[in-house]
């Protein structure tokens, strides 16, 4: 009952009450602020990793001597292992595509439609044309944003140029080709939507001239004096591929998984797993999140002291009150938990508004992006800069029920030293001029 009128302010305590009310403030936006940065950090690496992981797989398969023309059944053996969820072969290579208004370096990667239907990410980006006969199709399909910089729509052409052309007496000649857009896809990350342009496989092959002629079993060479036909019958044209992805059930089991995969590969092929791919990315990411928390922290801290001053206050405008608490027969313990309960009070309200605000702001990140940007007229976080099209927000339990605890902890913490003050008041000297 004291420490609950404590707390309520009267005419001749407003002062104190002020102070009070600014440090519950301040508590309260030290844990919003540190509930919603750190869900936006959670949903920024969630949703990086689930794009990055989307498309490349948690290991990639790469062929090590011998030229990768079994690569068919290198897949399917790895699909066989415990633990993987699927495995895609796909072929690659740097090229150049030019549209009618810009060019851009791309990434070109040619994978079967079977293959690109075991990427849900990819597989329900598609927001024009589609994935249908896709393998029977000579067309591409690419990114949004690659599609703006081009200046190409659906069934435009782009040519892509490849340095690796046809070998002739007097060097190496480019690859140049058009290709109809047949999709124009929206994964939502900007290094993919930007620099990858997709192709059926064979054609893809055929591009990058990733193939073998060899000498059907049986054939004879033919002489030199051969028609074409009957080169073409004593020959068959091999086709490569550059890796394999390698999709897992579980992604943290890479170091478990490895040696099975090696094993069902039955050739030599070097294995790289998404964490030693991305490892730099990831470590600073959780080196920020640390960092952050440990800044904001700072908040809650600075909040907390104020507790300790509002407190050091009130004790000295209550020392008359203690003083006749105490010639009634209240102990010291009696006067500590009055202030105790005072200040943990006042940190316990601030905690609880401050989690309901954060949880409001951190669930609706995005549409307060989306309405700051259009009220001010500029772009908050870029995609550009930020590699994503959407603010993304995750919020975890285990995090925030550690700020919350963080919280109480430090306003029961502040309240200490002032309750323990008050609690060594001498009676006597304190109404001795009363």
């Amino acid at each position: 009952m004291v420490a609950g009128r404590y707390l309520r302010a009267r005419r001749r305590d407003t002062f104190i009450s002020v102070i009070s009310a600014l440090t519950m403030i301040g508590i309260a936006l030290g844990v919003a602020t540190l509930i919603v940065v750190m869900s936006v950090m959670n949903g920024f690496r969630d949703e990086l990793l689930n794009k990055i992981l989307g498309l490349n797989g948690h290991f990639t398969a790469f062929p090590i001597e011998e030229v990768f023309h079994d690569y068919e059944a290198v897949k399917d053996r790895i699909e066989e292992v415990p633990g993987v969820v699927g495995a895609v072969a796909f072929v690659e290579g740097q090229a150049l595509a030019t549209g009618p208004y810009n060019s851009a370096g791309v990434a070109v990667r040619g994978m079967t439609y079977e293959d690109i239907s075991k990427l849900p990410l990819l597989n329900q980006s598609a927001i024009l044309g589609g994935w249908e006969d896709w393998d029977d199709l000579e067309g591409v399909a690419i990114g949004t944003r690659m599609a703006t910089q081009l200046g190409v729509g659906l069934g435009d052409a782009i040519t892509i140029v490849s340095p690796r052309g046809i070998q002739t007496p007097f060097g190496s000649t480019p690859q140049i080709r058009s290709y109809p857009v047949n999709a124009i896809f929206e994964v939502g990350m900007v290094e993919f939507d930007s620099f990858f342009v997709f192709m059926p496989i064979r054609p893809a092959q055929e591009y990058f001239r990733l193939y073998t002629d060899r000498l059907r079993d049986g054939a004879e060479q033919p002489d030199i004096m051969a028609t074409d036909e009957e080169i073409d019958a004593a020959y068959e044209r091999v086709y490569n591929a550059t890796a394999i992805e390698v999709f897992l059930a579980n992604p943290d089991a890479t170091s478990a998984i490895r040696t099975d995969l090696e094993i069902a590969a039955g050739r030599p092929m070097l294995f790289t797993d998404w964490q030693r791919r991305n490892e730099t990315f990831f470590s600073a990411l959780q080196v920020e999140r640390v960092v952050m928390f440990v800044i904001l922290s700072m908040i809650v801290l600075v909040a907390a002291f104020n507790i300790i001053s509002s407190l050091v206050m009130l004790v000295k405008d209550k020392a008359a009150d203690i003083a006749i608490l105490r010639t009634m027969g209240a102990t010291r313990a009696s006067i500590m938990r009055i202030f105790c309960m005072t200040g943990t009070a006042i940190g316990f309200i601030g905690t609880i508004v401050g989690f309901l605000l954060g949880l409001v702001l951190a669930i609706n990140a995005e549409s307060i992006r989306a309405w700051i940007s259009d009220l001010l007229g500029i772009a908050l976080f870029p995609p550009e800069v930020f590699m994503l099209s959407v603010l993304p927000s995750r919020v975890d339990a285990v995090e925030v029920s550690v700020v919350l605890i963080m919280a109480l902890g430090l306003s029961f913490l502040a309240t200490l030293y002032p309750a323990w003050r008050a609690a060594q008041y001498d009676p006597v000297e304190a109404l001795r001029y009363e």
